[in-house]
């Protein structure tokens, strides 16, 4: 009898709500004969997908969202595609030696038309000078970015390696940013601005999504020499010092560019890529307008908020939903607003049990409990979460933050620098909107990462939050009202 009581009463605990409980994932059955390493994907059609691979071939999909979804091969023969894009009755790719665009003119299933829109830049044999997008921007014009190699480079080095590039439709190679280390994704805002992101490493302390504008430098040295060539958009930065705080060196290295947001090391990610923003107004949940970033190692995808302070992008991280299939490469929105992912591990470690996936993410209709938004504000930020807190647990929860930034440094990566745990004030409740808080703390500081863990809070409908942390990068502090 003390038995079934305690097990009734452990029964009736809170449990701790799991990410699928409000997003479903659901595989795109492969067949066994295909090889799906996606390297890009996109929608064609109400219920068909193009899914390129970095094996060369191109993959058409029909009736994806059916347990037996049929597959065809579209094209093949293309080097190391890592995007598609479907523009004008075209499809777009970039593959290592060129941006390319073909289509199916007879309508037989398979591409027959094969045009290079741009090849200007060349090759050195090495293995990892991927080149990833292309994106379009409200112009017209097609964003691309070129990794870095890694090791040997058979055929001598090349020019435009860690480059952000803008081809326009005629075809011209506009570099517009330099110093990228491995930039696996780039994506141009709902609004038209243009984002890429970053994997850590050397001269890359922690891995990042960064705002690209004209005659930036990110601050990795290999590539930029070819700023001195005439097409440059970016003027030579001199020597960049090795080892110095980050904050730093914006005031140090000529066009520095410190990012929108750092993903911490092993707490959002190792290895960040492909991203979508949320478009579908609801659909997707209470996230509209967030924008949501893969992960090549740990087989998730997290979510960010931005919002623009004294001229710059900046925001903060949070988790969102683990345990896919594999490392992701590409995230895709699908019309009605589920998120397609797809990816593989060929080349790094991922966490996911499969070697290639492809993935749909469907919002259940229930609201989690999260911190949606975590804003800047004058002497602290602003919380706001997707529902209204309990007043009672408020005052219980127990609410820290520390801070902490990374060194510029020819080393792989950096641990986190100058660390410091900060004093928060009383969490106060805005009467503008019930779910939105005031959360003064001591001690700000502009160029460093913001991290806040939260426990103990409920919903007023009795929810304990799904995720407890956020990491804002606070690169500009918010102006004072006048």
């Amino acid at each position: 009898m003390v038995i079934t009581l305690s097990l009734l009463a452990v029964a009736a605990l809170p449990q701790q709500p799991q990410e699928s409980d409000y997003y479903e994932v659901i595989d795109v059955t492969i067949p066994d004969e295909v090889v799906l390493e996606v390297g890009g994907i996109e929608q064609i059609g109400p219920e068909t997908l193009l899914a390129c691979t970095r094996r060369g071939e191109v993959w058409r999909i029909d009736d994806f969202r059916s347990e037996t979804p049929e597959f065809s091969l579209w094209a093949d023969g293309l080097q190391e595609p890592l995007g598609l894009l479907s523009h004008q009755g075209w499809i777009y790719s970039v593959t290592r030696g060129e941006l390319l665009r073909m289509r199916d003119a007879n309508g037989d299933g398979r591409a027959d038309q094969f045009r290079t829109v741009c090849d200007t830049w060349n090759i050195s044999g090495n293995y990892h000078e991927y080149n990833f997008g292309p994106r379009i921007d409200p112009e017209g014009n097609f964003w691309i970015t070129t990794n870095k190699p890694f090791g040997g480079e058979p055929f001598g080095r090349v020019e435009w390696r860690g480059w952000a590039m803008k081809i326009t439709p005629e075809g011209e190679m506009i570099p517009m940013a330099g110093g990228l280390r491995s930039p696996a994704g780039v994506e141009v805002a709902p609004w038209g601005d243009v984002f890429y992101t970053d994997n850590q490493g050397e001269w890359c302390g922690a891995s990042k999504l960064s705002h690209i504008e004209e005659g930036d430098f990110h601050g990795h040295p290999w590539g930029i020499g070819s700023a001195k060539l005439p097409a440059s958009r970016v003027e030579h930065p001199g020597e960049v010092p090795d080892g110095i705080m980050m904050p730093k060196a914006e005031g140090v290295v000529p066009h520095f560019k410190l990012p929108a947001v750092w993903f911490p090391y092993d707490k959002m990610g190792r290895s960040p890529s492909g991203m979508a923003w949320d478009t579908s107004e609801g659909s997707f949940g209470p996230f509209a307008g967030h924008l949501f970033v893969g992960d090549q190692y740990s087989a998730e995808l997290m979510r960010v908020s931005l919002e623009q302070v004294d001229g710059h992008w900046q925001g903060a991280c949070y988790p969102f939903r683990h345990g896919l299939g594999t490392g992701l490469i590409r995230v895709r929105q699908l019309d009605g607003g589920e998120m397609l992912v797809g990816g593989s591990d060929r080349g790094w470690a991922a966490l996911g049990a499969d070697p290639w996936a492809l993935q749909r993410l469907r919002w259940t209709g229930k609201v989690p409990f999260e911190i949606h938004e975590m804003k800047a504000a004058p002497g602290g930020f602003l919380l706001n979460f997707t529902k209204q807190a309990d007043p009672d647990t408020l005052a219980d929860a127990k609410l820290t933050m520390k801070s902490y930034t990374y060194e510029l440094h020819a080393a792989y990566g950096s641990k986190e620098f100058e660390t410091v745990e900060l004093e928060l004030g009383e969490l106060r409740l805005l009467s503008v909107d019930p779910r939105s808080y005031y959360l003064p703390v001591e001690g700000l500081r502009a160029g460093y990462v913001h991290e806040l863990h939260v426990e103990g809070l409920r919903s007023v409908d009795g929810d304990e939050l799904v995720h407890h942390d956020a990491y804002y990068t606070l690169i500009r502090l918010a102006p004072e009202p006048e």
